[in-house]
C-alpha cells in the first residue's frame, strides 16, 4: 500500500503460502477435530484438540484447528510453555475469516466447508483474488484477468456447494475504484467481476454474500452507495466495513447505518478483530491496538466478525518490522491482547 496514512483503507492479506488448501485441509481439519492421538499402547485414547468450537448458540462460525493461531498454541503447548499457549489461545480459540487463495479454490473451499460442517458450523469466507488487487502495493497480485477470476470464482463456489457459507467478498476492491487508487481502464471490468462474483455465488443454497465497502476512516456514505449499487448489491444479503482496519465498532455502525440506509436498508458486519483501541491513522502493524469485541450476532450491526487474525503481520513495518504479510508473530500478538 502507501508509505503514510491517507485515510484510506489499510487492509493487509494473508500469503498463499500459510493455508493448508484442499484434501490436506480436510484431513488435517478432521483429525484435529476428532483430536486423534495414540496413546503409544495401541490403545484408542484421545487428546484434546488445541482449540475447541465456540457454542453454536453464541457463535455459529467454525473455529479453524489448524489456523495460524492454533499451530502456534500447539508449539508452545509441546514446548510445555503453558502460559504463552494460554495467551495465543485466546485469539486461536475465536472463528476467523479463512482467507481463499488463489490455488484449487474448489479443492480448498470444499476442504474449509466440510470440516464446518462436520464441526455443525457454518464456514466464514474472505474473497480477495480481484485483477489489479491493492493497486500494485505490498498486496498487489490477484487474478490474471477477468476471465482468470470467474474461473476462479466458479471453483469457490463450487467448493461451497449445498453447504452453509458467509462469503466477505473482495476487501477493498470497490473503495479502489471510489478513490481513483485503481487505474479508470480497469474500472468496468471491475464493477462487472464483482456484480457476477455475487450472481454465481448466490447460486449455491446456502451461501450468504457480503459486498465489502471500506471503513469509516475512507470515503463517506455518500461517496459510496451509487458505486454499491452499481456493483450489484441489490443482489448481496448486504456490505462488510472496517475489514483488518481498526476503526471503533462505534464509529463503524454510525458510519454503516447512514451507508444502509442509502441502500435499501441493507444489512452490515463489521471486522472488529483490531479494533479494541480504536484507530491511531497508521495502517500497517501500528502499536497500541488491541483485539475487540469477539464474533457474536448483533453488536450494533447485523455481526461482528472477526476477519483478520489478530497477530498476523501487515507487512515489514511498524511492530512488525522484518516480516512480510500474513506472518504470524507471536509477539504482535500478545500486543494485541493487551493493547500496548
Amino acid at each position: 500500500m502507501y508509505g503514510s496514512y491517507t485515510g484510506r483503507s489499510r487492509t493487509r492479506r494473508r500469503v498463499a503460502g500459510l493455508r493448508t488448501t484442499g484434501t490436506a485441509a480436510a484431513l488435517g481439519a478432521a483429525l484435529l477435530l476428532a483430536g486423534c492421538s495414540g496413546d503409544g499402547d495401541g490403545g484408542d485414547k484421545k487428546s484434546a484438540p488445541t482449540v475447541e468450537q465456540q457454542p453454536k448458540d453464541k457463535d455459529p462460525y467454525w473455529v479453524n484447528p489448524d489456523g495460524n493461531a492454533a499451530r502456534q498454541v500447539a508449539a508452545y503447548t509441546e514446548d510445555g510453555d503453558d502460559e504463552k499457549a494460554a495467551l495465543i489461545r485466546k485469539i486461536a480459540q475465536q472463528p476467523v475469516g479463512e482467507w481463499v487463495t488463489p490455488d484449487n479454490p474448489e479443492s480448498q473451499v470444499r476442504g474449509i466447508t466440510e470440516a464446518a460442517a462436520a464441526a455443525d458450523r457454518d464456514a466464514l469466507l474472505v474473497l480477495y483474488n480481484v485483477p489489479h488487487r491493492d493497486c500494485g502495493q505490498f498486496s498487489k497480485g490477484g487474478a490474471a484477468d477477468g476471465n482468470a477470476y470467474r474461473t476462479w470464482l466458479d471453483g469457490v463456489a463450487k467448493g461451497i456447494g449445498d453447504r452453509s457459507a458467509t462469503v466477505i467478498l473482495e476487501p477493498d476492491a470497490l473503495l479502489h475504484l471510489v478513490d481513483g487508487c485503481t487505474p479508470q481502464e480497469f474500472h468496468e471490468e471491475r464493477y462487472d467481476l464483482l456484480k457476477g462474483a455475487i450472481e454465481r455465488l448466490k447460486q449455491q443454497p446456502a451461501t450468504k454474500v457480503y459486498l465489502d465497502a471500506g471503513n469509516a476512516g475512507w470515503q463517506s456514505p455518500d461517496a459510496l452507495y451509487q458505486p454499491l449499487q452499481r456493483a450489484g448489491i441489490a443482489e448481496a444479503d448486504g456490505f462488510s466495513l472496517n475489514v483488518s482496519n481498526f476503526q471503533t465498532t462505534a464509529v463503524s455502525t454510525e458510519f454503516g447505518k447512514k451507508l444502509s440506509e442509502k441502500i435499501g436498508n441493507k444489512p452490515f458486519v463489521i471486522d472488529t478483530s483490531r479494533n479494541g483501541n480504536g484507530s491511531n491513522g497508521e495502517w500497517c502493524n501500528p502499536g497500541g491496538r488491541r483485539t475487540g469485541a469477539v464474533s457474536q450476532t448483533g453488536g450494533g450491526a447485523e455481526m461482528l466478525l472477526w476477519l483478520k487474525t489478530p497477530g498476523e503481520s501487515d507487512g515489514n513495518c511498524g511492530v512488525g518490522a522484518g516480516s512480510v504479510a500474513g506472518q504470524f508473530l507471536p509477539e504482535v500478538a500478545y500486543k494485541m491482547i493487551h493493547g500496548y
